[in-house]
């Protein structure tokens, strides 16, 4: 069985210091596929230390040479793309078009970096004052499970584009995927020290980057409460911060939405990444007077969204990560039924003979109202509530009406219109008739859904502290 990789320190794998090992479970099947020991904290201090050093000869790099290092990241993830894909399906069951599609946005993201960088002017005159845009140190990147390679690749990017060194901790439920992007990294050629990995238990590996004063930036992907604990303790000692958080997104169909396209792309939406997404659509505002029709689409659609084992056809969706996550989104179902919901598709259990892995039924709740948990907690799973309103305010007050503020999408056969209703929505990102995403735009939320934005020109920054020199 593979032995994967949670250490990597100075320019190269080693043996963590950590001895706590734990199995790798295929969702898939619920069989081990691989074993990892957990890096510690002296591991982790180890790699503040390296880090450290590196930064001094690093941050002096020109923006050419960092350019060169990302495009050199990109080439050698696109030679282990099938790696990856395979990997993403065996320890996270994605379906394969998903898993090309995010492995593939991972490799692009470090060039797209790289365009950013080509034309960014650290050095800017500002009246009578010269403004200088210096790398705002060692930073402390955690990314999660549920979008390994992509998530990884946003934070490492933008930081090494700012003249950054790096302490990467990465999700320990997908380990196998962050070796083999800590791979191409290494193979890349970047001087020692300047990207380095520690994978174990988040308590731990917090510990350390948290108390030490080199650590000067923290970059976090996760739930709302490990955010809000990571902001309070990085008062501290005065760190930077960007939280990308949870959501529980608004999807608004219009009364002149073409439902033909709005309804399949609303699931699609909700169901996205297997339902583990925080940007996943999962609140959906329908006008009161189309309820029926709209109810009939959803049984059609929901029909369509097949799930099985993605190495056996070409399924919509693959099972939840783990047991952890299986049973939540049990529970949340029959949340939603003791709350009142009516189920219109799915609902507990297994899919029919896919009890061998963490499969559970895309669910669509109607009967739903804005103040039940199913449509105020983040489920982080394939469940749909479906929301009546009476008129367009009422619809962007309810969408509004959330603890998050990350995504939202709106369906009308008026753009202008959309747009207009846009603005009044609480929102980082949002999407008009359409699921695209853009990988030079800014990405982040209002609200508990996250501090500062990632992606592009505005990610890069976020990595940069500002000096003016008068004289």
């Amino acid at each position: 069985m593979k032995t994967v990789n949670s250490v990597y320190i100075d320019g190269k794998f080693e043996t963590p210091h950590g001895t706590e090992k734990a199995a790798i479970i295929s969702p898939l099947d619920r069989q081990p596929i691989a074993s990892i020991v957990y890096a510690d904290q002296t591991d982790t201090e180890k790699a503040i230390q390296a880090a450290s050093k590196a930064l001094v000869t690093y941050s002096k790099t020109t923006a050419t040479q960092r350019s060169q290092y990302l495009i050199a990241i990109h080439d050698e993830i696109l030679k282990r793309i099938d790696d990856l894909i395979d990997v993403t399906i065996r320890e996270y069951g994605a379906p394969r078009e998903r898993a090309k599609w995010a492995n593939l946005i991972a490799a692009t993201t470090f060039a797209d970096q790289a365009k950013v960088l080509g034309t960014y002017a650290f050095t800017t005159t500002v009246n009578e004052s010269t403004v200088i845009r210096e790398a705002i140190g060692v930073a402390a990147l955690f990314t999660p499970w549920n979008a390994t390679a992509g998530a990884i690749a946003l934070k490492v990017a933008a930081a090494l584009a700012a003249g950054c060194t790096i302490v990467l901790k990465p999700s320990e439920f997908c380990p196998w995927q962050a070796e083999i992007i800590m791979e191409c990294i290494d193979a890349a050629g970047l001087p020692a020290g300047v990207v380095n990995m520690v994978n174990g238990h988040g308590e731990v590996i917090t510990e350390a980057i948290m108390q030490s004063a080199a650590v000067t930036k923290i970059s976090f992907t996760g739930s709302t409460l490990v955010g809000k604990i990571l902001a309070k303790r990085a008062v501290d000692t005065m760190k930077r911060l960007t939280l990308e958080l949870g959501g529980k997104s608004a999807n608004i169909i219009l009364e002149d939405a073409d439902l033909s396209i709005a309804i399949p792309m609303a699931l699609q939406a909700a169901f996205m990444n297997n339902g583990q997404a925080c940007i996943a659509g999962t609140r959906l505002f329908i006008p009161a007077s189309k309820k029926d029709e709209i109810e009939a689409l959803l049984i059609k659609a929901a029909d369509t969204f097949t799930v099985g084992d993605p190495r056996q056809g070409d399924f919509k969706l693959g099972p939840l990560a783990n047991q952890r996550q299986y049973d939540r989104i049990q529970q949340y179902i029959q949340i939603g039924i003791d709350e009142g919901a009516t189920l219109l598709a799915g609902g507990l259990g297994h899919p029919e003979e896919l009890s061998a892995g963490y499969y559970a039924k895309p669910t669509v709740f109607i009967g739903v109202n804005n103040q039940m948990r199913i449509a105020r907690e983040e489920i982080f799973g394939p469940v749909l509530s479906v929301i009546t309103y009476n008129s367009e305010q009422e619809a962007i007050d309810m969408a509004n009406d959330s603890d998050y503020g990350l995504m939202a999408y709106i369906s009308s056969g008026n753009h202008t219109h959309a747009t207009e209703l846009a603005r009044e929505l609480k929102s980082g990102r949002i999407l008009i008739n359409t699921l695209k995403h853009d990988p030079l735009a800014p990405f982040g939320g209002y609200k508990h859904s996250g501090i500062g934005r990632e992606n592009g020109l505005i990610g890069l920054e976020e990595f940069l502290e500002i000096k003016t020199v008068i004289g």
